[in-house]
């Protein structure tokens, strides 16, 4: 079989399985859960691949699942993932009623999306006629949510990052991967859904920040303590003095929350908790700001007499999707969607772990046109499940083929022409240096 009937193969096995690819995604819908501990998703994922017959090794991330499907030849490897994990918006009709988490992320799109390739291409046998192998990766965490949470599991060893990619790279499962893809959902008022061939995205250094004052009678001795609440938000102002000197290219977001805010309300608050993110486009700026945001933060503290103590936890890289790569999956993107339904796509202020990995190997990740709503809000809907369950599907098969078929000479022009900005080695040690810096 030629590429072309290759792909009508693929196309029609996702049109007889829509009705499964749909079920599929719904049900990880129903059932939301957060990063690290996707342990039901995780299950659905495993008993999916074992339907098929595939292989698969689990473990990844703690929650992560990888399967490997072979090729008559296995000269590159494509990777699909897909994430297991949702977000909290106790507000969303469909949370979770007692973790408030919710799917307003997404990524259960995502999860419909890698387990439709791997039904297609399971149904139409094509692999016998690709060159290459494709790894389908169901993995955990990739909202960095849960900060404190999540830095416990490292203190203790459980993780040495506390995003899912990162993880997976620090434990070696990108090692036997050469490129990788992933979608992320986008609201739309196109009825025919769109798709944004994906642009550059912000990275981020996580933050734990701790005030620490003295508590004393809020009202009868207010002056024999120092209030770590007032410290805590005079540090925010400080950061808000010097937005005025964040420039625009730099794309630099900082958004705290307060974990822990004092005790009693009859108590001088002596313990304040927050955590936040430092984003910014690109890793000098990332460096830079963060320190200048730290140091206002500590200003907040000594303006009142309290201690500001800030740990700094490697977060996410920056996006960096490949050009080359694009160009293939943009042509599938308009053979399937309509070129008027196509579109570049801008920077985006947000961050993904793919970024990660689009240090190490070429990477692409569109975003489509599928929901109504916000991202991350009550109002999120699935609205366009054609859009982003089959068209979606038939292009990241359609590009698979495009890369594996004909000996994988695609596969191997883009990584020929990719120049990784890191190794693993690099990679880990930069992220290691985050926590370690002072």
């Amino acid at each position: 079989m030629n590429k072309a009937q290759l792909k009508e193969a693929v196309c029609q096995a996702i049109d007889a399985r829509f009705d499964d690819i749909e079920k599929l995604a719904m049900d990880i819908f129903a059932e939301p859960e957060l990063g690290f501990k996707e342990t039901k998703t995780s299950a659905k994922i495993k008993a999916a691949f074992d339907t098929l017959g595939l292989d698969y090794s689990d473990g990844w991330g703690i929650t992560g699942v990888k399967a490997r499907v072979k090729g008559k030849n296995s000269k590159k490897t494509v990777a699909l993932l897909g994430e297991l994990d949702a977000i909290v918006c106790r507000d969303h009709p469909n949370c979770d009623p007692v973790t408030g988490a919710a799917h307003c992320c997404g990524h259960n799109v995502q999860i419909g999306n890698l387990l439709a390739v791997a039904m297609a291409f399971k149904d139409a046998d094509v692999m016998k006629h690709l060159d290459g192998d494709v790894v389908f990766f169901a993995v955990p965490a990739e909202e960095y949510v849960e900060i404190d949470y999540r830095n416990s599991l490292r203190e203790k060893g459980q993780l040495r990052y506390l995003g899912g990619k990162a993880e997976i790279i620090a434990q070696g499962g990108f090692d036997d991967i050469d490129m990788a893809m992933q979608m992320h959902v986008d609201p739309t008022d196109n009825p025919n859904g769109e798709f944004h061939v994906g642009a550059s995205c912000n990275g981020f250094i996580g933050k734990l920040i701790e005030y620490r004052g003295k508590a004393a009678h809020a009202a009868g001795a207010p002056d024999k303590g120092v209030n770590a609440l007032n410290a805590a938000m005079m540090g925010v102002m400080g950061v808000n003095a010097i937005r005025e000197t964040f420039r625009d290219d730099d794309c630099v977001r900082f958004h705290p929350i307060i974990n822990a805010g004092g005790d009693l309300v009859n108590v001088i608050p002596d313990r304040v908790k927050m955590e936040s993110y430092v984003r910014a486009a690109r890793l000098d700026a990332l460096t830079r700001y963060n320190q200048a945001i730290n140091r206002a933060l500590k200003a907040g503290g000594d303006a009142i007499g309290a201690t500001c103590e800030i740990k700094d936890l490697p977060g996410y890289l920056p996006l960096r999707p490949d050009e080359n790569f694009r160009d293939v999956l943009r042509a599938n993107a308009q053979a399937v969607f309509g070129k008027e339904n196509v579109v570049e796509g801008v920077h985006s202020a947000g961050s993904t772990d793919m970024g990660d990995v689009s240090h190490l190997m070429p990477v692409v990740h569109p975003w489509v046109g599928c929901v109504k709503g916000v991202l991350h809000g009550a109002s999120y809907h699935f609205d366009n499940k054609e859009a982003g369950l089959k068209k979606t599907a038939k292009v990241l098969a359609m590009t698979i083929i495009d890369l594996l078929a004909d000996d994988a000479q695609e596969a191997q022009r883009i990584c020929d022409n990719f120049k990784p900005v890191l190794t693993k080695e690099t990679y880990c040690k930069y992220m290691d240096s985050i926590s370690e810096a002072k």
